[in-house]
């Protein structure tokens, strides 16, 4: 299944990615850092979602409170509750 989320206190604005089996796929970011949000992508394709959610979890940037690691977290973490 295919998700959009709007991220909230990052560069980025928005991440698209996909669930099957309970795997991630083809994550996507809309602005931001786009050399490291590519190597997020492409470190967290095929995991599986709670192991994601476990490695990015809390990751901050600078001195915000949060990332767009973090926010993929958050992301994947809603999708989980619906």
């Amino acid at each position: 299944m295919h998700y959009t989320y709007k991220t909230k206190g990052t560069c980025s604005t928005q991440i698209e990615f996909d669930i099957e089996n309970d795997k991630v796929h083809n994550v996507k970011y809309t602005g931001g850092c786009n050399g490291n949000l590519k190597a997020i992508s492409s470190l967290v394709e095929g995991q599986e979602v709670d192991k994601v959610i476990e490695r990015l979890n809390g990751i901050t940037c600078g001195f915000k409170k949060t990332s767009c690691g973090d926010q993929l977290a958050k992301a994947l973490e809603e999708v989980k509750v619906k």
